[in-house]
C-alpha cells in the first residue's frame, strides 16, 4: 500500500498517467482517478520544484500571450481543460473562484489564474472569454495549436489527448485533472492541487501560495 504522503516522483508520474474523460455519457463514474490517497492530501507539495510550461498562446482578446513573461513573479495557477467539459473543468474552477475571492484585493491583483485549452478547435478566444467570464472574468484563457499546448503540457507531467468524436456525436476531452500552483519567489512549481480539492481547500492554501509559502 503506498504511502499517504506521495513523493515528488511518484506524484508526477501518477500526474501525467491518470486522466479525466470530460464526457456526458456516464455521470457515475469518477472523472479521475489518482492514486495514493490524495483525498487525505487534495494539495501536496512536491520535493522538487518544476519550471512552468513554456508556452507563448493565444488570449481571449486573440494577443499573443508568453506565459513565462506574463506571469514572472506572480504567484500562479494553471489548469488544462476545455470549456465544454460537463463536470471537473467547471468545478475545479469555480473552487478557485470561490478561493481567489477571500484573498485581499492586491492578493487577487497580483495573482495569475491561466486555463489553457485541451481542445483549441472549439475553445476559440470569444468561447473562452464567455466561459470564463461566468467564472471569474480576471482569470486568463489561453488556445491555440493542439501539439503545442500538449508539448507544454507534458512538459509539467499533466497528460492530454486529442479530442475524439464517438458514433453518438460527443466528443470526449482526455486531459490531467490536476492543478498547477507555482510560487512568485522562483518562478517554479511547488504544489499540486488533486482533483479532490475543493474551495475549503485552496481557501486555506492561497494566502500562503501568494507568499511562496507551503500550505
Amino acid at each position: 500500500m503506498r504511502r499517504r504522503t506521495l513523493l515528488a516522483s511518484a506524484l508526477t508520474a501518477a500526474a501525467a498517467l491518470s486522466l479525466t474523460a470530460c464526457n456526458g455519457d456516464d455521470q457515475n463514474k469518477p472523472a479521475a482517478e489518482v492514486s495514493g490517497g490524495t483525498a487525505a492530501k487534495p494539495i501536496v507539495t512536491l520535493d522538487s520544484p518544476m519550471a512552468k510550461p513554456d508556452l507563448v498562446l493565444t488570449d481571449t482578446s486573440g494577443k499573443k500571450y508568453d506565459l513565462l513573461k506574463q506571469t514572472k513573479g506572480h504567484p500562479t495557477l494553471i489548469y488544462f481543460g476545455y470549456t465544454n467539459c460537463p463536470d471537473v473543468c467547471p468545478l475545479t474552477m469555480a473552487n478557485i473562484a470561490v478561493a481567489v475571492k477571500q484573498l485581499p484585493k492586491a492578493e487577487q491583483k497580483d495573482l495569475r489564474v491561466v486555463f489553457v485549452t485541451s481542445d483549441p478547435e472549439r475553445d476559440t478566444p470569444a468561447a473562452l472569454k464567455k466561459w470564463l467570464g461566468g467564472i471569474n472574468k480576471d482569470f486568463t484563457g489561453l488556445t491555440g495549436k493542439f501539439d503545442t499546448i500538449q508539448a507544454g503540457a507534458r512538459s509539467v507531467n499533466i497528460g492530454i489527448e486529442k479530442p475524439v468524436k464517438k458514433k453518438n456525436g460527443d466528443v470526449v476531452s482526455t486531459h490531467g485533472a490536476q492543478v498547477l500552483l507555482s510560487s512568485p519567489k522562483d518562478d517554479k512549481i511547488h504544489w499540486m492541487g488533486m482533483q479532490e480539492a475543493t474551495s475549503d481547500n485552496y481557501t486555506k492554501a492561497l494566502p500562503k501560495i501568494v507568499k511562496g509559502q507551503n500550505p
